[in-house]
């Protein structure tokens, strides 16, 4: 994993802009107050200079520790090791500011913990040609993504990241949505019913509505008749008929459903 900018800094001083990438100088020139460094290393964000931001950073907390300007750098670390795709580094460095400022106003408005939602986003598996689809894949950084969003939904209903954490939060649920779907189908291929249900019922109740729902009721009330439990068959396939009634499988289970017995049972 790539060190922090920050541990970066703090080792090597001035001398770090021969680590830098091509398009980053790392160079600095530091001003005599908190604001001007402050100001500076904001600037220094904007040309993704990211290494020479962070040194800004790191000076104003070493040598104005008690300004205003000291809380605000170790925001804007966070910020630096995000763009620098320490995203990790990123994480902890948002979570230490919420621990430490929790009355802060960028605390308050949802913008830290909205960032460490991003960070886990940005370190999710992409797809590429030569290995297997994301959804295949270990989803861990998912979930924490998909933890991260919903608690902030809940928690900043008026902030103004709030379109962008639900537009994040869809395209998280439609991946971990995928992945049940894949276990679920890897479970029923080997004959294991109860895994698939296990699967299906938990995209439906915790990743529904992004486009999976109807292949899932549709697997999940074969996988029911499997395990003999026909009464809980019924209830996902009348739902499937009711809410899409255009799937191309409503008309084979419209079909089913004639065949299955009228009971009633508690909601699977």
């Amino acid at each position: 994993m790539k060190r922090s900018l920050l541990a970066a800094v703090i080792a090597l001083g001035t001398g770090l802009a021969s680590a830098c990438s091509g398009s980053q100088t790392g160079k600095v020139d530091y001003a005599p107050t908190a604001q001007q460094n402050y100001e500076r290393g904001l600037k220094k964000i904007g040309q993704e200079d990211w290494v020479a931001a962070a040194k800004y950073f790191a000076f104003i907390k070493g040598r104005f520790p008690y300004s205003k300007y000291a809380v605000l750098a170790e925001l804007r670390n966070g910020d630096a090791e995000f763009g620098a795709e320490h995203y990790q580094a990123a994480i902890d460095a948002f979570k230490q500011f919420i621990k430490f400022h929790p009355s802060h106003e960028m605390v308050r408005n949802g913008y830290a913990s909205f960032r460490i939602a991003g960070a886990y986003w940005e370190m999710l598996p992409g797809d590429l040609w030569i290995l297997p689809p994301s959804f295949e894949r270990d989803q861990t950084a998912t979930s924490d993504a998909h933890r991260e969003l919903v608690e902030f939904v809940k928690k900043y209903p008026t902030s103004p990241q709030l379109p962008k954490a639900r537009a994040l939060l869809a395209r998280i649920n439609r991946r971990l949505a995928a992945h049940e779907l894949y276990v679920a189908r890897f479970y029923w291929k080997r004959g294991k019913p109860m895994g698939t249900v296990l699967r299906l019922r938990r995209l439906l109740d915790q990743h529904a509505h992004v486009g999976y729902d109807q292949e899932a009721l549709y697997l999940l009330g074969k996988a029911y008749l499997e395990i003999d439990e026909p009464a809980r068959a019924r209830q996902a396939w009348e739902r499937l008929v009711k809410e899409y009634p255009k799937d191309n499988r409503a008309d084979e289970v419209r079909d089913q459903l004639t065949k299955l017995p009228a009971t009633s049972s508690k909601p699977g």
